[in-house]
């Protein structure tokens, strides 16, 4: 025998029915089919209740509401005389409702049997409609009022107990009274009855547990939960969208799942199925050939399985200095809980019981305190207690599985997940078991940290939300360079950079999700004008749990707010070498806001473009190296026309084929100035250890004089009548023997310079090509040769490649594998 238990979302119309027909008839096996009521249902007959308490005469209109979707129902589905039947019989329980309802108008009060009476009668609507559709379909069957059978005996407004000998000699008698007409019976979930025959119910989405009850008094093969997900979900996929289907697990494992939140089956469901090992199957009713989660004594190797939440709690902590010395003071907190009908859904106390704080649902915040202190009022006026503290805007955050077992690090990284994400954790728990960790997390940082926990665990990819400031030359490149790799990253690495923001300096483009770039540049088109606040707070959001941006502009503007942007936990990765070499006291801020607010700021590609120069220095110090100087071409441009430079034509006629070629600045001054290379040579003397100021670098550029301002026809124009200072310069190198290159050093001794001088030919300047980029550290390990890095030091190419290098490295701090 097989179960199948059918939600209300499964049955919320007449094609729910029907599909609800046709999977019970393709199994082709006999069959115990549970239903709840129509979606909706069951709320709205507790809401007419609470409306005649109320004497709020729409009652009636909400009834006959009600009456109304089930008589439709019945003529949908059934052919006109059996819908007439079955209208009929609804017609006499909507009179008999009616009438129970007039006595709660008049007594201005209901009981909880009065609830449980009316609130039980979508589930027996429910049954007769599917039996009646089966029975049209050539499918015989027949239906069961489940409260003829389950005997329950209430639990103080918890799940109720199951009376398993009654339910036995009730189940026998019932199947004596009904001679078998069918290997079909559609049987109603969530209802059952004391042993007085007063109604009763099983709980919200108790029909889970009929489903279970049913499985075990007939010892059936499986159960079957049909709902509309394809199955056990690692999270709930409307906070997680990248949430993944899980193949299967154990029933402690789900267990602990559902008890921690996770809406897929009603808490008490394992019990039944436990004991005599009944697998139970949790598919999609709108899926029916879906694979489905096995719930089943054991899962899959999968170390950690899922996470759920509980998102309104209530963190009440116990305090004082004497704490240790109360005698019972965990049982007498717990009486007091227990006596206030004040479930406790977690604890946690310190080695040193100076504390104890347990979590409680946020409905019973409000009363909580005072329970709490009329138990140990004795100990608040000695002083041995002197905190009672309630913060009812928390959530409980689970993470479950039974492989955590015996495997260190998995609460190492949860954790880590979380402080990454920037989330405190208020209370912290864990069982002996190991198969479960609990926290309790501000319910304003709930999405955050189940986000974080999520891709932190290998859940999902660690993703990012990224916006990217400047799409010209090097933002183009690197968009270009993301959309060929951002699938194969996701695949590869585990790593999820969305891009869901780009802008210029007059228009933005911003998408929820993230932006398709194989055609962005026609999206950033149609964008929004620029705004940066709004920016970045679309980047930074609380549904996905790192942020970072990208700035690829020479703005110092933005580059003076990058303080702010790390103080409110914004990662930052760029190519602008204006916040680096601003003044010194801007450059400390920035290092004390990312270090304070665990925001990373990185800026490899503001020295060597795509050339590890700033990691190489940092590995030098950080393994005890001292660095005695370093020197080195610094500027790809630079570089690129003085390897041109031969004396046979004139340095002027030089310098605008570069341009033309676009190998310059639009103003090639910009990169003759020297200020650039100046820039680059205080990042590095800072990097050393350093205090360099900009204007401490001796810089001696090749702009002449008088030529600062004006056009750049113009200064090109006026560049030749100074080809001779040059071309003499090169002459006389060249009879020494040496070549020509624009130099940036820094001593030990915090002597900075930029300028143009002649180096011997067996020197390693003198032998770049191209647009070559070389630095060389002179270090006490790397003496008298010096370590050389050396490459490509111009080209959008190789600094959007070096970007998205530091993206990734931003993505392995964050915990992607």
């Amino acid at each position: 025998m097989i179960i199948h238990k059918f939600g209300g979302t499964s049955l919320a119309d007449a094609a729910g029915f029907r599909r609800a027909a046709t999977i019970v008839a393709a199994a082709a096996r006999p069959s115990i089919v549970v239903v709840s009521a129509i979606a909706g249902v069951t709320d709205g007959l507790c809401a007419v209740v609470e409306a005649a308490v109320a004497r709020d005469p729409s009652y009636r209109e909400q009834l006959a509401g009600l009456q109304t979707t089930h008589v439709r129902a019945a003529r949908e589905l059934l052919p006109e005389d059996d819908a007439a039947i079955l209208v009929d019989r609804f017609e006499r329980d909507f009179e008999d409702l009616n009438d129970v309802l007039r006595a709660a108008w008049i007594l201005r009060d209901a009981s909880r049997g009065t609830f449980d009476m009316v609130a039980g009668y979508g589930e027996t609507w429910s049954a007769q409609l599917l039996a009646g559709l089966l029975r049209v379909q050539a499918v015989a069957g027949d239906w069961m009022d489940a409260r003829e059978v389950l005997v329950v005996a209430p639990n103080g407004g918890g799940v109720p107990e199951i009376l398993w000998d009654d339910c036995r000699e009730r189940l026998g008698a019932w199947r004596e009274s009904h001679p078998a007409t069918s290997d079909i019976l559609v049987v109603t979930g969530f209802i059952a009855s004391t042993r007085e025959g007063v109604p009763a119910t099983l709980g919200r989405n108790g029909s889970d547990y009929t489903a279970s009850i049913f499985a075990a008094l007939l010892e059936a093969e499986e159960v079957h939960i049909w709902s509309d997900v394809d199955g056990v979900m690692s999270a709930d996929p409307r906070l997680v969208p990248d949430a993944v289907l899980l193949e299967a697990i154990s029933y402690p494992e789900a267990s602990e799942l559902a008890y921690y939140g996770a809406k897929f089956i009603h808490p008490a469901t394992m019990g039944p199925v436990i004991e005599r090992a009944i697998p139970v199957w949790i598919r999609n009713s709108f899926n029916a050939g879906g694979q489905g989660t096995r719930i089943h004594v054991s899962g899959t190797s999968q170390r950690v399985k899922g996470l759920s939440t509980v998102e309104s709690v209530a963190l009440v902590n116990v305090e004082g200095s004497g704490l240790a010395a109360v005698a019972g003071m965990t049982d007498r907190l717990f009486h007091a809980l227990r006596e206030a009908n004040i479930s406790t859904l977690m604890v946690s106390q310190g080695s040193s019981r100076r504390s104890i704080c347990v979590v409680v649902p946020a409905a019973d915040a409000g009363r909580v305190k005072p329970v709490v202190e009329a138990a140990f009022m004795l100990e608040r006026h000695h002083g041995t207690i002197q905190t009672i503290e309630v913060d009812p805007d928390c959530t409980l955050l689970a993470v479950v599985g039974d492989g955590m077992a015996g495997h260190p690090g998995v609460a190492a990284r949860f954790f880590g997940a979380l402080g990454k994400a920037g989330v405190n954790i208020r209370a912290i728990a864990q069982g002996s078991s190991e198969r479960n960790i609990s926290v309790v997390v501000e319910r304003s940082d709930r999405i955050r940290a189940l986000r974080a926990a999520h891709s932190g665990l290998y859940l999902s990819a660690q993703s990012i939300s990224v916006g990217l400031l400047g799409i010209g030359t090097v933002g183009g490149v690197l968009l270009d360079q993301l959309a060929a790799r951002l699938a194969a990253i996701r695949e590869e690495l585990g790593i999820d950079l969305r891009v869901r923001a780009i802008a210029n300096t007059r228009t933005m483009r911003l998408d929820d999700r993230r932006i398709d770039l194989t055609d962005w540049r026609d999206r950033a088109e149609g964008g929004e004008p620029f705004d940066l606040e709004r920016f970045l707070g679309h980047v930074q959001t609380d549904s996905l749990p790192h942020s970072m941006i990208i700035d690829c502009t020479s703005s110092e503007a933005l580059a003076r707010q990058y303080v702010d942007w790390l103080k409110r936990g914004i990662h930052i990765v760029t190519p602008n070498k204006k916040a680096g070499s601003a003044d010194f006291a801007y450059f400390e801020q920035l290092r004390r806001a990312s270090r304070e607010s665990n925001a990373h700021y990185l800026y490899e590609t503001t020295v060597g473009a795509g050339l590890p120069v700033l990691q190489t220095l940092r590995d030098l110090i950080q393994t005890g190296d001292e660095v005695v100087r370093i020197e080195g071409v610094l500027s790809g441009t630079l570089s690129y026309l003085f390897n041109s430079f031969d004396g046979s034509r004139p340095f002027s006629e030089v310098v605008a084929e570069a341009r033309a070629k676009g190998f310059t600045e639009p103003d090639p001054r910009d990169d003759l100035s020297g200020m650039d290379v100046a820039r680059k040579v205080v990042i590095l003397a800072r990097e050393m250890g350093l205090r360099t100021e900009l204007e401490d670098v001796e810089l001696q550029g090749l702009v002449p004089p008088g030529l600062e301002e004006g056009s750049v026809d113009t200064f090109l124009e006026r560049l030749r009548d100074h080809d001779s200072q040059i071309t003499a310069l090169f002459d006389e190198a060249k009879a020494k023997g040496e070549k020509l290159r624009f130099v940036g050093s820094i001593d030990r001794d915090e002597r900075a310079t930029v300028r143009l001088q002649s180096v011997p030919d067996s020197h390693a300047l003198a032998r770049l090509h191209f647009t070559d980029n070389m630095v060389q550290f002179q270090t006490s390990r790397y003496t008298p040769n010096p370590l050389i890095v050396q490459g490509p030091g111009a080209g959008p190419e190789v600094t959007a490649g070096g970007i998205f290098a530091d993206m990734l490295r931003l993505a392995a701090y964050l915990g992607a594998s």
